[in-house]
């Protein structure tokens, strides 16, 4: 299959982003997003649903066009290259939902205000991807050899995780976080669901600012991690973006899914570490070996049911023994 071949014609790129408005619109006017209430895990778990079913009916849309268009075998192709993609971004995001619980723990934001401020997360985690895929595409197009620091990126990265997984940041001592601290008028504690409010006719931003800031450079700093990931499985910017932007679409739900179990899943991280030096060296050997993308979904979803379930084993008492 030619990899230089790409599959976004216009009309697909303007359907989609217009899908993507329209549920955006739908979460934040329609299903409650406007109201502030604590998301309880019977609603996160059909959000969760949603998500995850609307993503497999786009992939499985998507094969049945291309099969026509182009054939069966690229249409096999990048429907497994898409599967691929949008697990690994789906698995990463766990990794996401870790520090938006430290975050929102270190500001204790009450539960009925989280869901504002990780809706507005999700459209600025949209707009940066977006911006990070169009560029990284046109890098990869025009220089070749970025494909070998994105991998080489990835395994370090991945080592890192690797060595610090248990190690906890301590966001007391943030720079940003310190800097607006200092330079910012500040409520002295929340106004509802309030990012800023007129006292004494000033601006002051209120503490579930701070918190939107620093959900908003998480989501950054782990699309810096992401984005390369999923060009080791396909250069095609269409099936980067739909597969990436599906897995953030869902990432809300996720975390108030996962939000009262995450402890039971601590040993994730290790297995996530792995995965980023797997797809690192996939791309580190791509131009002496192509690694099929059905035996890279093996291999992913392999790593990741291995540490989901070593996880709930060792966490299966409340004392996480045996």
């Amino acid at each position: 299959m030619n990899e230089a071949l790409t599959v976004g014609e216009p009309w697909m790129w303007a359907a989609f982003v217009g899908f993507v408005l329209a549920m955006l619109a739908v979460d934040l006017f329609a299903a409650g997003g406007n109201k502030a209430h604590k998301v309880g895990f019977r609603e996160a778990a059909a959000w969760s649903g949603v998500w995850i079913t609307l993503a497999m009916l786009f992939n499985f849309g998507l094969w049945w066009y291309l099969d026509g268009a182009y054939g069966r075998a690229v249409a096999d192709d990048k429907a497994m290259e898409f599967l691929t993609g949008y697990l690994i971004e789906k698995a990463l995001a766990v990794d996401n939902i870790f520090v938006f619980l430290m975050i929102f723990g270190f500001f204790a934001v009450p539960a009925e205000y989280q869901r504002r401020v990780l809706i507005y997360g999700v459209v600025g985690a949209i707009v940066m991807r977006a911006a990070m895929i169009l560029a990284g595409a046109w890098l990869v197009r025009e220089f070749h050899w970025v494909l070998y620091l994105f991998g080489a990126f990835l395994v370090v990265t991945g080592v890192k995780m690797l060595m610090f997984a248990e190690a906890e940041p301590d966001l007391s001592k943030n720079p940003l976080l310190n800097w607006i601290k200092r330079h910012m008028r500040l409520t002295s504690g929340y106004r509802g669901e309030k990012f800023w409010v007129i006292e004494n006719g000033v601006r002051v931003f209120t503490p579930l600012f701070l918190v939107l800031v620093m959900i908003e450079v998480s989501d950054l700093i782990f699309a810096v991690d992401s984005i390369p990931a999923i060009f080791a499985i396909t250069t095609d910017p269409f099936i980067v973006f739909t597969s990436n932007i599906f897995a953030i679409l869902g990432l809300r739900a996720m975390y108030f899914l996962l939000a009262g179990v995450a402890d039971r899943f601590h040993l994730l991280k290790y297995g996530l570490a792995m995965v980023l030096v797997f797809v690192g060296v996939k791309m580190l050997i791509v131009d002496f070996y192509k690694i099929p993308i059905g035996f890279s979904l093996g291999i992913v979803a392999l790593i990741i049911g291995t540490f989901m379930f070593a996880s709930l084993w060792v966490t299966r008492t409340p004392t996480g023994r045996h």
